[in-house]
């Protein structure tokens, strides 16, 4: 009888490794759950299109984690703008000195890995606080020279999962002046940020000085789109517009001044924080904001019990918020009243 290919007694032994392992740990029910998704994919005889988009998908996600994991410590800013943006103008390097002055605050940069603002960031940033995340077309989009052939240059054949790490890994996002494609990434997080898909983050939309871009693309939102009752004055609140690198990075720094991360436990919004508030503050967030949580009361309380995953957190305090979820502009005003408090 003709041995087994290589191969497949490779792939046996770990079926059988996987199949060992305790239901009791969670990656490996998931696992065994995904295998066995892959396996009913046998039954179903999807159109071969149909298994190269599945296919393709799950390696790039695979690798996007594996590369994001090492830098998972540090918070990360997503920054958008035109691949065709010239060097020579002042926008560039206005996207350039964001860049240095949020990498010299700790963060590091993602961008699309592209020319003009794209390049710019890369460039501020350094290679050492650069992620790229290339998405592969038939014209313009080479990654550039400040991130080719850098290990976290990521290339992706879909906009979906690369969308999906510009969500996942940033804690802030930044947008510059550009086309079709900033706009798309514009919408897609604040979409995200509204419906609650997305960790409350800030959005900053970054002009130079007098530039009308930003001004004009708000007044569309106003007139065409809060005139007509299509989003809720609130949302408003979900993005800010600033004429300078500095006023930019002050936006996030500011963000994060209290705010440390937040997760839903079951029905609750934990927000852990920096540092604890008083009684008299919190008490004061109730008043202010019993309209987010009608059903019970804003409390601090240590980690609860289901957090343990996260041990590096346990010892933050936390603001449990039995938050309703439908209002993103509140939770950001809520956020903002939270770190403007003295601690």
């Amino acid at each position: 009888m003709a041995k087994p290919p290589v191969q497949d007694d490779q792939f046996r032994r770990q079926f059988e490794a996987l199949l060992a392992l305790p239901d009791a740990d969670p990656q490996a029910a998931l696992l065994k759950d995904l295998l066995g998704s892959a396996l009913r994919l046998n039954e179903s005889r999807l159109d071969m299109l149909d298994f190269k988009i599945l296919h393709r998908s799950l390696r790039e996600m695979r690798y996007a984690f594996r590369a994001f994991q090492p830098y998972r410590d540090r918070r990360k800013v997503a920054i958008f703008g035109s691949a065709r943006m010239p060097a020579d103008n002042p926008v560039y390097d206005l996207a350039r000195r964001f860049a240095r002055l949020v990498a010299e605050r700790g963060y590091m940069v993602i961008t699309g890995a592209g020319e003009g603002i794209m390049r710019a960031a890369n460039e501020g940033a350094g290679r050492a606080n650069s992620f790229g995340v290339n998405i592969l077309l038939p014209f313009e989009q080479e990654p550039n020279a400040a991130i080719a052939d850098d290990p976290k240059l990521i290339h992706f054949k879909y906009f979906f999962t690369r969308k999906l790490f510009f969500a996942r890994e940033s804690h802030a996002s930044v947008a510059f002046p550009g086309g079709f494609g900033t706009h798309d990434e514009v919408f897609e997080i604040l979409t995200l940020l509204q419906t609650g898909k997305n960790n409350p983050h800030p959005v900053v939309l970054v002009d130079l000085p007098g530039g009308g871009y930003w001004k004009r693309w708000e007044r569309f939102v106003r007139e065409d789109m809060l005139a007509l009752n299509l989003i809720s004055p609130e949302d408003l609140g979900l993005f800010r517009i600033v004429d300078s690198a500095e006023a930019a990075v002050a936006e996030i720094d500011g963000f994060y001044r209290n705010y440390h991360s937040s997760r839903f436990v079951k029905a609750r919004l934990v927000l852990r924080l920096r540092h604890p508030l008083t009684p008299v503050q919190v008490d004061d967030l109730n008043l202010r904001f019993a309209h987010l949580c009608p059903d019970g009361k804003i409390e601090q309380r240590p980690a609860l019990p289901e957090e343990a995953d996260e041990p590096e957190l346990l010892a933050l305090p936390r603001l449990v918020v039995p938050y309703h979820r439908r209002s993103a502009g509140g939770l950001r005003q809520l956020i903002d009243v939270v770190n403007a408090l003295a601690v």
